[in-house]
């Protein structure tokens, strides 16, 4: 039996209460590290059709050499549980600056599967 959009948004809400910073990662799934570089606090929205999204858009200090290639949800601003998270088109930092991870393209789905 499929589960409902009540369960399926009860259980993204419940979730989203256990990641409480977002961190990006290079290909490798390392976290970035260096430069000014630090996990940024999260809240989420209300869960629709079973996904949640971070309530604003998140700007990481991303030092020189980097390579941003995806965002992790994590329990702690330093170390903590990694919950997994999403692949992002890599980008490559040639100098050090900022990455704006966007809210609207950030989600996690809760589905049937």
């Amino acid at each position: 039996m499929a589960m409902s959009e009540n369960y399926r948004n009860a259980i993204a809400n419940h979730g989203g209460s256990l990641i409480k910073y977002i961190g990006l990662v290079n290909a490798s799934g390392v976290e970035i590290s260096g430069g000014g570089y630090a996990r940024k606090a999260v809240t989420w929205t209300a869960a629709s059709g079973g996904t949640i999204r971070p309530n604003a858009d998140l700007v990481f200090d991303v030092p020189a050499g980097a390579t941003v290639a995806g965002w992790r949800g994590f329990s702690a601003a330093t170390t903590g549980t990694n919950y997994g998270g999403e692949d992002l088109t890599a980008e490559t930092f040639a100098g050090a600056g900022q990455y704006k991870l966007l809210a609207a393209n950030t989600g996690i789905l809760h589905n049937n599967a």
